[in-house]
């Protein structure tokens, strides 16, 4: 079966946010307090969602920041599975009764 592509946090905040609100990158850096940079390298997918992040999205479009720390964390998780399928396979799972 073909994988589907992982999507990085900053896709969905460009494409579910930004477009449909018509707001820039250079206004939601304003808006919440941060660097430009840092809003347009998690628009490419160059640099993680942290939790000072996180936190200023969610006051700034009305949801929650675990919202955004979890689109983080699937997308972490994702791509390591992905880095480490063949090591990750060879793990002999426990088993509780083996003796």
């Amino acid at each position: 079966m073909e994988r589907l592509p992982n999507i990085h946090p900053g896709e969905i905040l460009q494409e579910e946010f930004l477009v449909p609100l018509n707001i820039t990158a250079y206004r939601l850096s304003k808006d919440i307090g941060i660097p430009q940079t840092r809003v347009s390298e998690i628009l490419k997918g160059n640099r993680r969602i942290t939790a000072d992040t996180a936190l200023r999205l969610s006051y700034y479009f009305g949801n929650s920041p675990k919202f955004w720390l979890g689109l983080q964390d699937d997308y972490d998780l994702e791509e390591e599975k992905a880095n480490k399928q063949q090591e990750l396979e060879s793990i002999k799972r426990f088993e509780k009764n083996a003796a």
